[in-house]
C-alpha cells in the first residue's frame, strides 16, 4: 500500500485516532487521547511537551516499542498498530534507527562492533557488516575511533557512534529521544549539526525533546499537552539555517 500526499511527497508515518490507556489499579490514565499526525519523507520534526504530556508514550509507539490501545499507526505503508512483539522487533530493525539520551552502547564492544549490531540481526555476512560499519563511522567523523570502546570515548563521540548505528540499516526514520540530554552545550551543538547533515542528505529525522533550543533545529515542531496535539507548525527559522555543511 502506497501512501502519498497530493503534492507527491511520500508519507512515511500516518497515525489516526491514536489512544493509549494505562490502568494503575482502579485508576485509568489517558496518556494519548486521539492523536492524528502525518510525517513525510525528508522531514525534520521535533516532538515537544512537558512531563505527562504523552510525548514519551508517542515516541514508544512511533518506535514500535509499544502498541496503541486504539487507533492506527501506518509506518512506511504497513499497519503496525496491532502487531505482536516478534513482528514489531522485525519492523524496528528494518525501519527505525534509534538514538537515545543514554547512548545504549554495549560497554565491551568497540565502536565498530556496536555499529554493526543491527546488521547481525538482519543476517548480513560478517565482511559486509564490517565494511558498512566502517563507512558509517567515517560518515560521522569517527574514522579514527573504530577500535575504541565506549569508556574510551567522550560523550559526544559515544553519541556519534549511536548515530552511526542508527543509520546502518538505511531506516525509514531516525528517532532520537533527548539526544543531547547528557551532553554539554558545545557538544550538543555538534550533535545537532550532525542531525542537520543527516536531514540534508534526505533522511526523515524525528527528535523528541523538552528543550526549546534543541527543538528549534527542526523544520516542524509538534507540541503535546495532556495527551493531545496542542500545536503543529512549521519552523521557518531553524537554528542551523544558513550554515554550510
Amino acid at each position: 500500500m502506497k501512501l502519498d500526499m497530493d503534492n507527491g511527497r511520500k508519507e512515511v508515518i500516518r497515525i489516526g485516532g491514536l489512544k493509549k490507556i494505562y490502568r494503575l489499579g482502579a485508576q485509568q490514565v489517558n496518556a494519548l487521547n486521539g492523536v492524528d499526525i502525518s510525517i513525510y519523507r525528508n522531514e525534520y520534526v521535533a516532538i515537544m511537551g512537558p512531563s505527562g504530556s504523552g510525548k514519551s508514550t508517542l515516541m514508544n509507539i512511533l518506535g514500535c516499542l509499544d502498541t496503541p490501545t486504539e487507533g492506527r499507526y501506518i509506518l512506511n505503508g504497513t499497519d503496525v498498530s496491532q502487531m505482536g512483539d516478534g513482528e514489531l522487533a522485525e519492523v524496528r530493525n528494518r525501519e527505525i534507527g534509534f538514538v537515545f539520551q543514554s547512548f545504549n552502547l554495549l560497554p565491551r564492544y568497540t565502536s565498530l562492533e556496536n555499529v554493526a549490531l543491527p546488521l547481525i540481526y538482519s543476517g548480513v555476512p560478517g565482511r559486509i557488516r564490517e565494511e558498512k560499519a566502517r563507512e558509517a563511522l567515517i560518515a560521522v567523523g569517527l574514522g579514527e575511533r573504530m577500535d575504541h570502546r565506549p569508556a574510551e570515548l567522550s560523550g559526544g563521540q559515544r553519541q556519534r557512534v549511536a548515530v552511526a548505528r542508527a543509520l546502518i540499516n538505511n531506516p525509514s526514520i531516525i528517532l532520537a529521544d533527548e539526544p543531547t540530554g547528557n551532553l554539554d552545550t558545545k557538544t550538543s551543538i555538534d550533535i545537532m549539526r550532525l542531525f542537520e547533515e543527516i536531514y540534508r542528505k534526505g533522511n526523515t529525522v524525528i527528535v523528541v525533546t523538552h528543550e526549546e533550543d534543541i527543538a528549534r533545529h527542526a523544520r516542524r515542531i509538534i507540541r503535546l499537552r495532556d495527551g493531545k496535539i496542542e500545536s503543529d507548525a512549521m519552523n521557518y527559522t531553524p537554528a542551523m539555517e544558513g550554515q554550510n555543511f
